[in-house]
């Protein structure tokens, strides 16, 4: 396992000298500047490895940029209208530019219009700590009361629009905006940010695309993309939705074992794959990550590792986002299942045997209160995260102590 660390680019508050402090391998990054739809250029793609290959001081910090995360993929792509065609080209462009810059692994997600949804970014903990948490309540009522999203009532149980609507009955100005600002804060990391009018006008554009066209598209799109990144020895690593069921009347393809199934068999070349989100698909109960560990193992080419707590048992429900080592994912069993994968490729000398991870999310801890990153994104919070994880991984792995073949 390659531990790796996701860093958004010269204005993230988490520098290339505190990544090297976590002791990470690699560097997640992608050029989120760039709009989407456009070429990722030589040049832009070098400035930034330029970036990465620097510490503050001009000293060489030996980490290289390893994987993108990620290659956008328009919404005019997703639904097959506008310039999608060109967007597709332009996709195929930078994928060639990224691998004469020696950059193979690819994630990119195919969710529409939201990349991921949290009704707060910053929830205590009794230990006074702050994470980020999905209130299904709090969601129904910007849902119903807030967006004002036709029909939004029928996709809620009773119990839940009759919560909503007293929780918005309470709720101040300041909270309700607060509220919006969290749901539409869009692309982690990018230009972009939505309205709320923004948000009703991509609605629209999807009312007629149901699961089946939307799965369609994605196949579509992959058709076109997977056989040159084979061609090249690339890897693309589909990301899964966040959560991992319906929100906002928009269909969801990526959520369980049986939607990545779909997508792998349709397109059934090594360079289509997944990325195994432990966080995202650990929010949903029937979702067993071990056990999609070891059914799609062999197509897991990058590892999103954090935990979330459920606070039900619903496929819908709300939950937070817990320490690396609790909630409602057993990690220890999950990174058993990716240890095992790799020994299995080393046996079969496949060349891509360390499957890069890196430490998905945080809760705020000690001084990430002022250091205010990006949200989800605390340099503390990872780097305990990572320690956590990177102990599983030598206990699993030590030659007296570790996982039995």
């Amino acid at each position: 396992m390659r531990q790796t660390w996701r860093w958004f680019g010269p204005k993230d508050r988490v520098s290339i000298d505190d990544m090297m402090q976590a002791g990470v391998e690699g560097v997640v990054s992608a050029l989120h500047h760039v709009p989407t739809g456009s070429v990722w250029t030589p040049d832009e793609i070098e400035k930034r490895q330029s970036l990465i290959a620097c510490m503050k001081d001009g000293a060489p910090s030996g980490l290289a940029w390893e994987v993108v995360e990620s290659l956008p993929v328009s919404e005019d792509i997703k639904k097959q209208t506008g310039d999608w065609r060109a967007h597709i080209d332009a996709w195929r462009t930078s994928l060639k530019h990224l691998h004469a810059a020696g950059i193979e692994t690819i994630c990119y997600n195919f969710m529409p219009v939201l990349d991921w949804t949290r009704t707060e970014l910053a929830h205590r903990r009794p230990n006074g700590a702050t994470c980020m948490r999905f209130d299904l309540i709090d969601f129904a009522a910007f849902d119903i009361h807030i967006l004002k999203r036709p029909g939004a009532s029928d996709d809620f149980s009773d119990a839940v629009v009759e919560n909503a609507g007293r929780r918005f009955a309470a709720m101040d100005d300041a909270t309700r905006a607060k509220l919006a600002d969290n749901i539409v804060c869009g692309l982690p990391g990018a230009a972009e940010s939505f309205t709320l009018d923004d948000i009703r006008d991509h609605l629209a554009g999807y009312a007629v695309l149901g699961e089946d066209r939307l799965r369609q598209n994605l196949i579509d799109f992959l058709s076109e993309v997977a056989p040159l990144a084979e061609e090249l020895g690339m890897r693309l690593c589909c990301h899964p939705d966040d959560p991992p069921f319906a929100l906002l009347g928009l269909p969801r393809i990526m959520s369980t074992e049986a939607d990545y199934r779909a997508i792998l068999d349709a397109v059934d070349l090594p360079s289509n794959g997944v990325t195994l989100c432990s966080g995202s698909l650990g929010a949903r109960p029937d979702n067993d990550l071990p056990k999609m560990m070891e059914a799609l193992g062999d197509r897991v080419h990058f590892l999103h590792l954090r935990n979330v707590t459920r606070e039900s048992d619903d496929i819908a429900g709300s939950f937070f986002e817990d320490e690396h080592l609790g909630g409602s994912t057993d990690m220890v069993a999950l990174i058993a299942a990716v240890v095992r994968e790799e020994r299995k490729r080393r046996q079969a000398g496949r060349r891509d045997v360390s499957i890069p991870f890196r430490p998905d999310h945080g809760q705020e801890i000690l001084d990430d209160f002022e250091r205010k990153a990006q949200p989800g994104y605390p340099a503390i919070g990872r780097l305990k995260g990572l320690a956590e994880l990177r102990g599983i991984m030598t206990a699993l792995t030590h030659e007296h102590e570790g996982l039995r073949a």
